[in-house]
Parts: C-alpha cells; structure tokens; sequence
C-alpha cells in the first residue's frame, strides 16, 4: 500500500494494489460471458431506460473502482483484520462475493429471473463496494457505494420493465 497525498484526517491518495486484485475478482463473471454461448442474455441486451440514470451509473460504478484503489487509510496495511469489526466488514464482503458468484452460476445456467438479475447481479457488487468501504475505513467509498446500490437497482430496474 502506497500513500501520496493526505486528503483529510487518515485518508490519502494513494494506491492499493488488493483493491485492484479485488475489483478483477468482482467482475470475472463479466470476462468468462463471452467465452459462453449463453441462450439468452438479458442483462447485457436491455432496452435503456434513461440516458441520465446509465451516466450515472457509470460514473459512480467507476468511482467505487478508483475510490477503493486508490483511496487508503493510514492506520490500515495492505491486508488488515486487526479487530473485531474488520473481520465482520471483511467477512460479510466475501460473502456478498460469493452470493453474487453463486448468482452469476444461476444466471449462466438458465435461471434469469427478475430476482435473480436484481438481487445477485445488481444490488451486491455495490454492496460489496460498500462493506469493503467499512472493512477499510474507506468513507468516500462506503458513501459512494450506498449512492451506486442506489442508482444501479433503479436504472437496472427501469431498463427491465422497458424489455
């Protein structure tokens, strides 16, 4: 973990390279869709809802990105669960992780509902921004997140009823 500069109290520009290895984990079930010949694919073929609510989307799934990269805490290493509160964010994270894996396997399987595609796939990757933020002590992150969680279900929302 690098540290350039402060930007208030403990938190500083900087870069952290398990955020990086963090985000690639959280979007293999994106890099493994190509390599199948999935029947039906309504996540990556939805009508758009709303051109303002997409850019928002975006921005702020794009701000998550930089924010948990590069956005560190002084008191936190490259790895820390030095207390009972760290372990929870921690742990809750990983299963956010899991649980969306698991519903990647439904969605590749066949099983596309509504639910399925709201719940696995678009409200727990911002969740997951979000108890990573807690886990590190990233507030930029957390609040950016829980605005992500926001905005995604609603425009993801939006472009399901338009299919």
């Amino acid at each position: 973990m690098v540290k350039w500069i402060k930007i208030f109290d403990n938190q500083y520009l900087g870069f952290w390279v398990l955020g990086l290895v963090l985000v690639v984990i959280q979007e293999l079930p994106y890099m493994i869709m190509p390599l199948l010949k999935l029947e039906t694919n309504p996540i990556m073929n939805m009508q758009e809802s709303s051109v303002v609510l997409n850019v928002c989307e975006k921005i702020l799934g794009s701000l998550c990105i930089a924010f948990m990269t590069f956005i560190v805490c002084d008191a936190k290493n490259i790895f820390s669960i030095s207390d009972t509160k760290e372990l929870l964010f921690f742990c809750i994270s990983m299963g956010i992780l899991l649980l969306n894996f698991f519903g990647w396997f439904l969605y590749f399987t066949g099983h596309q509902s509504v639910f399925v595609m709201l719940f696995f796939i678009v409200v727990l990757p911002p969740l997951y921004y979000v108890f990573i933020g807690l886990w590190r002590s990233n507030i930029i992150l957390t609040v950016t997140g829980c605005v992500f969680l926001i905005v995604h279900f609603i425009h993801v929302l939006g472009n399901l009823k338009m299919s």
